[in-house]
């Protein structure tokens, strides 16, 4: 550190410069001058849709040495035109969190603890077990002989971070495994 001036005294700067009123660069000093956004280091910028909501706020990314430095709002967004709420904005605290969890954790019946697994053997389990429930659980037709084609053993409910398209293949998914208790979470 330097040497103290009292000429680097804020009000000092005020009237040498003659912004009597000290908001214009009489407010900020060399330190403050220096610095520089981190945008301004990015090596690209990606356009991306917030995660949150099914609102799909556009949001730009920027990366440096392949890692997220910065997420802010998308100007050029139709839909939210450069703003974001408090959780999209802090998006890059989700994405660059030391505490997410970026592997398959699996507790199996009665266990006390959890075990990795690959992303492969964790689809394969679930499509196991959707499919088994669905063979269980069919129902062709009711007690009067009366066609039902259904399950009563599947069923969904639908996150709002969802968008319009998405929920409506779920919905098609799952009425053509023939669950009929297919909800979503914006509706609610």
């Amino acid at each position: 550190m330097g040497r103290f001036s009292m000429l680097e005294w804020p009000v000092v700067r005020q009237f040498r410069s003659g912004d009597y009123l000290g908001r214009g660069p009489a407010a900020t000093s060399a330190k403050t001058r220096d610095v520089q956004p981190r945008t301004a280091t990015a090596d690209r910028v990606v356009r991306s849709v917030c995660p949150y909501c099914a609102v799909g706020c556009g949001q730009r990314v920027y990366v440096k040495d392949e890692k997220i430095v910065q997420i802010e709002g998308d100007p050029d967004s139709p839909i939210s035109r450069g703003r974001l709420c408090p959780k999209g904005a802090a998006s890059e605290q989700l994405v660059n969190s030391p505490g997410r969890q970026t592997e398959v954790l699996y507790r199996p019946p009665r266990a006390t603890e959890w075990q990795r697994l690959d992303r492969d053997t964790a689809i394969d389990m679930i499509a196991d077990r959707f499919l088994r429930t669905r063979r269980n659980t069919w129902q062709d037709l009711d007690e009067k002989g009366r066609k039902l084609r259904r399950t009563m053993g599947i069923a969904s409910l639908g996150g709002a971070t969802l968008d319009n398209e998405e929920n409506y293949l779920i919905k098609k998914l799952f009425t053509a495994a023939g669950a009929i208790q297919i909800e979503n979470q914006a509706r609610i």
